[in-house]
C-alpha cells in the first residue's frame, strides 16, 4: 500500500524580495530581475481556504461615490502641485526619489511650511538630523509655521504614536530607509524594513485620509533603494533631479495615479532656500548687449513644458591629428553628427577644427529637436557671424541634411513670442502652423543648407 505524505505542498521555498520570483532552492541572483542577495527563505505554505467576511463597506453605483474625499489640496508650492496634477490628494502616498545633496530634505520642509500656512495640519519625521538641526535649517529658510510638528524619531511604533497623537493631514518622512520596526528582523534601510515601514504608513494614511511624502534614496544605477515592491505601494512617484553645480532642480513624476506623468517643476535651490520658478528659462538664457558669434537660442521640451535654452559653441585650430569633439549639456553622439552633417551636407571643414558645444546654466538637453540650433551655433562660429538676439531656431537634423518636425512646434513658437523673441527657426510642415501668435515672424526650413542660408545670407518671408 503506497505511503501518503503528510507534507503540505508548496511550490516554492525560496522567494525575491524585489520581485517576488520563486524557486525551489537558493540562489545568490534572482532569476527574473537579475538582483544580488534579493533570494530569502520563506515559510511553507499550507493550502487553506479563505472564508467570506461580513462587509463593513458595501459596494456602490461608481456614480454614487463621493469624489469630494479625494480632491486636491493645493500645497503652497506650485510647482509641486503642477506635477502632482493639482495639489495632495488626502490618503495618496508619495514617493520622493533622489540622489544624496540634491535637495529633498530642503524642498519637503519648504513643502511642509507652506501647506502649513494654508491651513494644513502637518507632521515632519525626521530620522536623518536631529529636531534642532531641521529647525536650524528651516529657520535659514524660512520655513516656520504654527501648525508644523517636527520630531526626530527612527522607530517605526514612535512614529505611528507620533501620528496618533497630532493626526496630521500632511505627513513627510524623511527618510523611508532610516526607519525600523523592532519586530522585523534586519537592519533599517533593509529591503524587510523598507517593505515594513512603508507598509505601515501608507495603511495610516489610508485609514486617516493623511497625504504622505516619504524619502527614498537612489543606488549608484539610479534606481530607489530598497524592494522593488515599494514603487508599486505609493500611488505617486517622483524623481528629483539636479547637477551640483547648477542652481536648477527639476521634479519628474515617475508615476502620478491621479495625474500626468508628463509635467515637470522647475525649482531654484540657493542660498536662502528653494524656490518654484514659474519662469526657468531665464536660468538657461544670457541676454548681452552685443551678439556674439556661435551662440543660438532653442526651445526645448521638458515633459510637457517648453523650455528657453542657449546653446553655445566655440571653434580652434587643431594641432592634433584628430580634431576633438567636447560637449556639455547635449547628447554627444548627436552633436558629433550634427558636425559630420554640417561637413558632407553644408561643405562646412570643420575636420581640422576642436568643437566645443555647451549649454548655459546647467541645462541639459536630451531630445532631438536642439539639433537645429547646434547646426547654426557651429555655423555661426565658424563664420564669425553672430546670429540676431531675438531669434530661436529647433529641429531635429537627419543624417541627410533634412530638418525632422519635432513635438509641439505650435507651443514652442508661443514660448518663445512670450519671452520677447521676434523671429523663429522651425521644421517645415504638411499643413499650415495653427495658434500662431501674433510679433513672431517663423521662417520654416526643410533642409539645413536653406536654414543657413536664411539665417546668414538672407531674411526671406516666413511661411506658415
Amino acid at each position: 500500500m503506497a505511503k501518503t505524505s503528510t507534507r503540505s505542498k508548496s511550490s516554492a521555498s525560496f522567494k525575491c524580495s524585489e520581485c517576488g520570483w520563486t524557486t525551489i532552492k537558493w540562489v545568490g541572483r534572482c532569476g527574473e530581475c537579475q538582483a544580488w542577495g534579493t533570494v530569502e527563505e520563506v515559510g511553507v505554505v499550507s493550502a487553506r481556504t479563505i472564508a467570506a467576511a461580513k462587509i463593513a463597506h458595501p459596494a456602490k453605483p461608481i456614480a454614487q461615490i463621493d469624489g469630494s474625499e479625494a480632491a486636491f489640496r493645493p500645497s503652497g508650492v506650485s510647482e509641486l502641485d503642477r506635477v502632482l496634477g493639482g495639489g495632495l490628494v488626502p490618503a495618496a502616498a508619495i514617493l520622493l526619489a533622489g540622489e544624496p545633496g540634491v535637495g529633498k530634505s530642503t524642498l519637503l520642509l519648504d513643502v511642509a511650511a507652506k501647506a502649513a500656512q494654508t491651513g494644513l495640519r502637518v507632521l515632519y519625521l525626521t530620522g536623518e538630523e536631529s529636531a534642532a538641526q531641521v529647525k536650524s535649517r528651516a529657520e535659514r529658510i524660512n520655513a516656520i509655521a504654527d501648525t508644523l510638528y517636527l520630531a526626530a524619531e527612527t522607530d517605526l511604533s514612535l512614529a505611528l504614536g507620533q501620528i496618533q497623537e497630532i493626526d496630521p493631514q500632511l505627513l513627510i518622512l524623511d527618510s523611508v530607509q532610516t526607519f525600523s520596526s523592532a519586530e522585523i528582523d534586519g537592519a533599517a534601510g533593509g529591503v524587510s524594513q523598507v517593505r515594513e515601514v512603508a507598509a505601515s504608513i501608507i495603511n495610516a494614511a489610508k485609514t486617516r485620509a493623511m497625504s504622505t511624502i516619504m524619502v527614498g534614496h537612489v543606488t549608484k544605477e539610479g534606481s530607489v533603494a530598497g524592494p522593488r515592491l515599494l514603487e508599486h505601494l505609493v500611488d505617486v512617484v517622483c524623481q528629483f533631479d539636479g547637477e551640483k553645480h547648477s542652481r536648477l532642480r527639476i521634479l519628474r513624476a515617475l508615476k502620478n495615479r491621479y495625474g500626468a506623468t508628463d509635467e515637470v517643476g522647475c525649482f531654484d535651490l540657493n542660498e536662502d532656500g528653494i524656490e518654484s520658478l514659474t519662469d526657468p528659462s531665464k536660468l538657461f538664457v544670457t541676454r548681452t548687449r552685443n551678439p556674439v558669434p556661435g551662440t543660438c537660442i532653442t526651445v526645448t521640451l521638458e515633459g510637457r513644458r517648453p523650455l528657453v535654452a542657449e546653446v553655445q559653441t566655440l571653434l580652434s585650430r587643431s594641432n592634433a591629428p584628430a580634431a576633438r569633439r567636447a560637449t556639455s549639456g547635449l547628447d554627444a553622439a548627436r552633436a558629433q553628427m550634427v558636425v559630420a552633417v554640417l561637413q558632407a551636407r553644408a561643405h562646412m571643414d570643420l575636420s581640422s577644427m576642436d568643437s566645443y558645444i555647451a549649454t548655459v546654466g546647467g541645462v541639459k538637453i536630451a531630445e532631438p529637436a536642439s539639433d537645429l540650433a547646434c547646426a547654426l551655433a557651429l555655423a555661426s562660429s565658424m563664420n564669425e557671424f553672430p546670429l540676431p538676439q531675438d531669434f530661436v531656431a529647433f529641429g531635429e537634423v537627419g543624417l541627410a541634411g533634412e530638418v525632422r518636425q519635432v513635438p509641439e512646434i505650435s507651443r514652442r513658437i508661443t514660448e518663445a513670442q512670450r519671452l520677447g523673441f521676434s523671429f523663429a527657426m522651425a521644421p517645415a510642415t504638411p499643413e499650415p502652423l495653427k495658434n500662431i501668435p501674433e510679433g513672431i515672424r517663423v521662417f520654416q526650413v526643410e533642409n539645413i543648407a536653406q536654414a543657413l542660408d536664411i539665417a546668414f545670407n538672407q531674411r526671406q518671408k516666413p511661411t506658415g
